[in-house]
């Protein structure tokens, strides 16, 4: 072992940490976190001749996962560690540490660093030796392996369940409860959804139909949260209302990997009812692009407000720039109902969370569709984004600090289908324009300042501004796209001479 920092009299302060996946069997009085510290208590008593003793701290972590090192107990151990009050780690098992080989390989870092043996007593390892290294790496190995099989198996058993029409969870509908996990009419919030398709067959229109809902008190369904005490319970805005007029839940059916299947619970419609309302709908669409499909906008359907509104997908164009962003659908009609956030920059959020889950779940070679694909709710304040991932995923959900840059409150895109300018060149030039309004406005004091909010090294703010100050004529004319594609970024010289007519002449134009 290697020679660790101890006290005088050449006592060694063992640290038993604990973890617990699930809070299955926690509540009981002797629980699996106390077997566990009770095994390396003994184990560390057995080490007594060599000067072990256990601290009285507790380093327990129940109901967490071991793919990622975001636990509170963890956190404070490794925190004890850096303030050199602890000489051992010592675990039941390996895996209560940690699953993931890569976040092994950390700590091990952070312990060899202090000089900390690792211990876990059913295994006799230590990493102070090579072997012993080698054979905790291969040990890891196969833990890693069997999370990702039992990961599948659960995406296995959800499927197979669902094909046989049971409940997995989700987000429960308007009209039914859960019991014994189990879907199961609500007698009086069933009562409500056949108004709301039989006033919608009356009324024909869903923008007529959200004030007629309102003047009766109609609502969404109130529902408890982890984020919130209480979550709906708020007047219907066109898209929720649109997608419970869609939902063939209400059928008696479950829907899996884009099919709907026959499922165990009752309907509450008839399906003469339901078929006409659809009907009703589908004349009442009117064709669009397909710009706004789920591959431009990966989070629709997904990104909700702090309100339970839904936020949909949308454009807007501003000189010959198209600029993408969520909005939330309260705004068709009921501006006074939205959350904290009114709308999004699409490009900013997507990236932000696609780059998040990567790390967080450790899928680096997810495609952006595989990431997506296994969100089942984003909801979003100004402060702060909560991401509910699938059940094949279930874990705790994902917390990101965020804060809204009203500056940018959309993201340049494109270029109208019509222009031939080049889109890079396009956002750049935009980019440079708000990055030096923020400047000389005074919102930031420096360039450094600046560059640390927008995630960016400032010689990179640095070497763009200089496009904010490019001639009016040539600004327009890259925006519109007459001076062509080529034009880009690379062929606009470094050092811009600050005369517009040399500017014209220096770029060709």
């Amino acid at each position: 072992m290697h020679r660790m920092a101890s006290d005088r009299r050449g006592i060694l302060r063992c640290a038993i940490y604990t973890r617990k996946s699930t809070e299955h069997g926690l509540e009981q009085e002797f629980n699996s976190l106390d077997a566990q510290r009770e095994a390396c208590e003994a184990y560390i008593k057995s080490q007594a001749f060599q000067g072990w003793r256990a601290v009285p701290t507790r380093y327990d972590d129940p109901a967490y996962s071991g793919s990622n090192l975001d636990r509170p107990a963890l956190k404070r151990l490794l925190t004890d560690i850096e303030a050199g009050k602890v000489d051992v780690v010592v675990v039941y098992k390996i895996d209560r540490l940690t699953r993931s080989l890569a976040d092994f390989a950390k700590l091990v870092e952070a312990f060899d660093a202090r000089s900390i043996s690792f211990v876990a007593v059913t295994q006799q390892f230590n990493t102070t030796t090579s072997m012993g290294r080698l054979t905790l790496n291969v040990l890891l190995s196969f833990a890693q392996f069997e999370r990702e099989l039992a990961s599948e198996r659960v995406k296995d058993k959800i499927a197979a369940s669902r094909k046989k029409g049971k409940w997995t969870g989700g987000t429960v509908p308007l009209g039914y409860e859960i019991r014994d996990r189990k879907l199961v009419i609500n007698k009086i919030e069933a009562q409500t959804v056949r108004t709301i398709f039989s006033l919608y067959l009356k009324i024909g229109s869903l923008n007529k139909l959200i004030p007629e809902l309102d003047k009766r008190k109609i609502v969404t369904k109130r529902r408890k949260t982890e984020v919130k005490k209480y979550q709906g319970g708020i007047p219907f805005t066109y898209g929720p209302l649109a997608y419970l007029l869609k939902n063939r839940i209400y059928l008696g059916e479950i829907h899996h990997g884009g099919k709907w299947f026959k499922g165990e619970h009752q309907p509450i419609l008839d399906r003469a009812t339901f078929n006409r309302v659809h009907d009703q709908l589908k004349s009442n669409t009117v064709d669009r692009p397909k710009s706004q499909s789920a591959n431009n906008a990966p989070l629709t359907d997904k990104l909700f407000d702090d309100r339970g509104i839904r936020m949909g997908p949308s454009f807007s164009r501003k000189n010959g720039v198209r600029y993408r962003f969520y909005f939330s659908t309260a705004l068709r009609g009921g501006k006074h109902l939205t959350g904290s956030v009114k709308r999004v920059p699409a490009t900013e959020i997507e990236q932000l969370i696609e780059r998040t889950i990567r790390e967080q779940l450790k899928l680096a070679h997810a495609t952006p569709s595989d990431i997506f694909d296994s969100i089942d709710r984003v909801v979003i304040n100004s402060n702060h984004i909560h991401i509910v991932m699938k059940p094949a995923y279930a874990g705790r959900p994902i917390e990101i600090p965020w804060k809204l840059a009203k500056t940018n409150a959309a993201t340049v895109i494109e270029p109208t289908g019509q222009s031939k300018s080049n889109p890079k060149l396009v956002q750049a030039v935009v980019r440079a324009n708000v990055w030096l309004n923020d400047l000389t406005s005074g919102r930031y004091q420096s360039v450094e300042a600046l560059a640390k909010d927008v995630r960016l090294h400032p010689k990179i703010i640095r070497q763009q501004i200089r496009l904010a100050f490019l001639a009016p004529s040539i600004t327009e004319a890259v925006i519109s796209g007459k001076v062509g594609s080529a034009l880009s970024l690379r062929s606009i010289p470094k050092l811009m001479p600050m005369s517009w007519s040399k500017q014209q002449k220096a770029i060709g134009e």
